[in-house]
């Protein structure tokens, strides 16, 4: 088995105090319990009362007594564990380990030919999945483009059928309703064995979010239980809009986003306490000069760990965000959008992180930014994982050996460790000025075009076999068929 990236931060990246954290959290519960969210699903009213001694007042408004909420986050799962498609341990969602993938339903995608912006289609889908197949760094997948060649009602499933037969990766998923969910749920009990299999073994992980201010609607809460009575992980986080669908200040953005994801949390661990959770939010910011929500402004980043160190807080894994831009191509601004962001994250110990390769305010997607994010996870982790100090490695032995004016070249220590301790970029610029000529003088943008094509061009996706390729092609043109 591989080994998985973890991290054992010593020095990780705080914004909150522990009495701040207790603040925001308490906001937090004086909005669960005393102003209420509007809950119009009576399965998960009836859960409330029974299970929580909710209040259920006029318009369907539920209050949540404090303690319940207490009560349900000592039963979520500090660490999540998921499997990719053969079964292989690929994530530890947990702690201060940090992972990262795309994002989904892009309504717009860079062409991998012809480099010209157009609309998204399912074959993107695939042809996204399988670049990410060969990209070690990204963890696992979701759809990166809006299927519009496909029916609506089909668009998620469809979207399902592309990426799992385009890589192993685990895969993050939205769904329309509960009914395409469970489609894919059974897709993903047939290539595990069974059902308990997949509860023991997740395949994939799915996404939920409540609506903001203080609603959740019902369609997500039927997914909310399917997922709780099967053990499929789930996302559970609001994207509340500073200044618009929530307070424009940092605290009570943050403070009104841990008290959606939680009053969810609540309903979820009274079906079945134990089941696999993950919290968050999208911590968007609405620029007033231009009316236009912002991923990669400095507030932005701000409430974003101000959320994530909350979910820390809270031994809660959590869903984050990285590799994004504002801009409109891949450029210079782009690549410090991806940067700062990624960086940014692993800093702050974010858990399972999307969104690699949106562009332009989240409308559009590029294979050439998920490859430039890529190298700089990669360069990342290097980075920050740390300094080991033993007798090998501070070197005394070596340094009496070469002693005064002598040089470290020949020394049997560099040797042992140059191999290990060297970072090898795969796009960015290492190259003198005339070998940089002699290749084209390409700038970051096109090297990872150049990568993207080779990989597509000579990395075969790991295929599904004849037997599961048939049963996962019977469910998914049924349900298509069905709705027609």
């Amino acid at each position: 088995m591989k080994d998985l990236p973890t991290s054992d931060l010593n020095s990780r990246l705080t914004l909150l105090s522990d009495e701040k954290c207790q603040m925001i959290y308490d906001a937090a519960l004086t909005i669960i319990a005393e102003i209420g969210m509007t809950l119009p699903h009576a399965e998960a009213r009836d859960i409330l009362v029974h299970g929580a001694g909710a209040t259920v007042e006029a318009n369907d408004v539920v209050k949540i007594p404090r303690d319940a909420v207490a009560a349900a986050r000592d039963t979520i799962p500090e660490m999540i564990h998921v499997y990719d498609r053969d079964g292989e341990l690929a994530m530890q969602l947990g702690g201060t380990n940090s992972y990262f993938g795309t994002g989904s339903d892009l309504m717009s995608i860079y062409d991998f030919e012809t480099r010209e912006r157009r609309q998204s289609v399912l074959a993107d889908i695939g042809r996204m999945a399988h670049l990410c197949d060969g990209l070690p760094n990204i963890d696992f997948i979701m759809s990166a483009a809006h299927p519009h060649d496909v029916d609506a009602y089909a668009s998620y499933l469809e979207s399902f059928r592309a990426m799992v037969s385009n890589t192993t990766k685990p895969m993050v998923m939205t769904a329309a309703g509960v009914d395409d969910l469970e489609v894919m749920w059974k897709i993903a009990c047939e290539l595990r064995g069974g059902a308990e299999e997949l509860r023991a073994k997740p395949y994939f992980i799915q996404y939920g979010e409540p609506v903001s201010p203080l609603q959740h609607a019902p369609e997500v809460l039927d997914k909310l239980l399917f997922c709780a009575d099967w053990g499929i992980p789930l996302i559970y986080s609001p994207a509340p809009i500073a200044g618009a669908t929530a307070p424009i200040t940092h605290a009570g953005h943050i403070a009104q986003a841990v008290a959606e994801s939680l009053f969810g949390v609540v309903i979820h661990q009274l079906r079945r306490p134990g089941s696999p959770l993950l919290t968050g939010m999208g911590p968007v910011k609405l620029d007033m000069n231009t009316v236009q929500a912002l991923y990669n402004s400095a507030e932005y980043y701000t409430t974003y760990l101000g959320i994530t160190e909350m979910a820390k807080w809270m031994d809660i894994p959590n869903w984050g965000y990285a590799g994004t831009s504002d801009s409109q191509c891949v450029d210079a601004n782009a690549g410090v959008d991806i940067a700062e962001l990624t960086l940014l994250s692993m800093q702050a110990g974010s858990n399972l992180n999307h969104d690699i390769g949106y562009l332009d305010f989240g409308l559009t997607g590029a294979g050439e930014s998920v490859v430039i994010t890529d190298e700089v996870i990669s360069l990342n982790r290097r980075t920050l994982e740390g300094i080991e100090v033993n007798e090998e490695t501070l070197g005394l032995d070596t340094i009496a050996q070469v002693g005064q004016g002598g040089d470290f070249l020949g020394a049997k220590h560099t040797k042992r460790h140059v191999r290990s301790l060297q970072w090898r970029p795969t796009i960015l610029n290492r190259s003198t000025q005339k070998n940089w000529e002699a290749d084209g003088a390409p700038d970051l943008t096109e090297k990872a075009h150049r990568k993207l094509i080779d990989i597509m061009a000579n990395h075969k996706p790991e295929p599904l076999s004849a037997a599961l390729k048939t049963k996962i092609d019977g469910m998914v043109d049924a349900f298509v068929a069905a709705g027609k």
